[in-house]
């Protein structure tokens, strides 16, 4: 078992990173049946964390993927997903990934719990990156204090059946056996990564995690990517140049201008069905725009400014 250090730990909010395992195929499966004795018996994949469900969020960061599966009760999702459910339902989280895996085809198969506030998709290319540069049969993610998270991990499909089937044979099932039963089976490459292990397990960690996403530090990206996620919009644009072209509408016209022009710009570029070369084209035309209408009140305006 070894270790591997990353660059260093994704912030909530961060930008993609751009060495990722962009272009690997995976499957992805979702635990999200349990108990949540700890909450109460609360519907935990629902509980809202900046403005989403813990689930949705877990949806939105193996997005990049094939297929998805959640194992659980069917529910609404902001993302489409196969169902599973493990026979009989609460049997545990090996008879879960079981079911889960049932209907993946990938070799590489990421699996998450749905408790994860701030699992990004960048997390999940880094997992499935660092599979496929070992060799080795599954990368996980440890917590703060040096613990395996198996639900934060990429997983070779094909040893993951093997020992799953080699302990439903021991065992006559896998109903209630512990997770260590497998991860101890496998041969595992480690990740450290503080944020991305953190999962939702009492109140307290949810009203943590809300507290978090509002830190100053990365509220605005995290914003941008719920409303992102919300629009089913997925389109990367550059948020710096949308803000100072909000601050020139503010400055040089009015400050109403402001959000008035950004929606303006967002929907000329829709209109020519553009990316984001059509937000930063709109957005440039914009700006100089409002720089124009500036120097035209500037009190040593010429007749010719502008």
């Amino acid at each position: 078992m070894t270790a591997y250090d990353p660059p260093g730990p994704p912030q909530p909010g961060a930008a993609a990173d751009p060495d990722g395992a962009a272009g690997t195929a995976y499957d992805a499966v979702v635990l999200a049946g349990g108990a949540a004795r700890r909450l109460g018996g609360a519907d935990k994949p629902g509980v809202r964390v900046g403005g989403r469900a813990l689930l949705d969020r877990v949806l939105a960061a193996c997005a990049g993927g094939g297929t998805t599966v959640v194992v659980a009760d069917p529910r609404a999702t902001a993302r489409p997903v196969v169902w599973a459910r493990e026979d009989p339902p609460g049997g545990g989280p090996l008879a879960a990934l079981e079911a889960g895996l049932s209907h993946t085809t990938a070799p590489d198969v990421v699996v998450l719990s749905a408790d994860l506030p701030f699992i990004e998709e960048t997390t999940v290319r880094r997992l499935v990156g660092a599979l496929g540069e070992r060799g080795c049969e599954g990368v996980l993610i440890t917590d703060p204090d040096g613990r395996d998270q198996p639900l934060v991990a990429a997983y070779r499909a094909a040893a993951l059946r093997r020992e799953l089937t080699a302990l439903a044979a021991e065992h006559g099932g896998l109903t209630g056996l512990p997770l260590r039963r497998l991860t101890g089976a496998l041969d595992l490459t480690r990740i450290a990564d503080p944020v991305a292990s953190f999962d939702c397990d009492t109140w307290e960690d949810i009203a943590a995690a809300r507290e978090r996403i509002r830190e100053h530090g990365h509220v605005l990206d995290e914003w941008i990517s719920t409303v992102k996620d919300e629009l089913g919009i997925d389109l990367d644009v550059d948020t710096g140049t949308l803000l100072d072209l909000a601050r020139d509408a503010a400055h040089g016209v009015a400050r109403p201008a402001a959000p008035l022009t950004t929606f303006l710009v967002g929907y000329a570029a829709a209109r020519a069905e553009g990316g984001p070369e059509a937000v930063a084209e709109a957005a440039r035309k914009a700006t100089a725009l409002a720089l124009r209408w500036a120097d035209e009140n500037a009190p040593d305006a010429g007749p010719d400014a502008g």
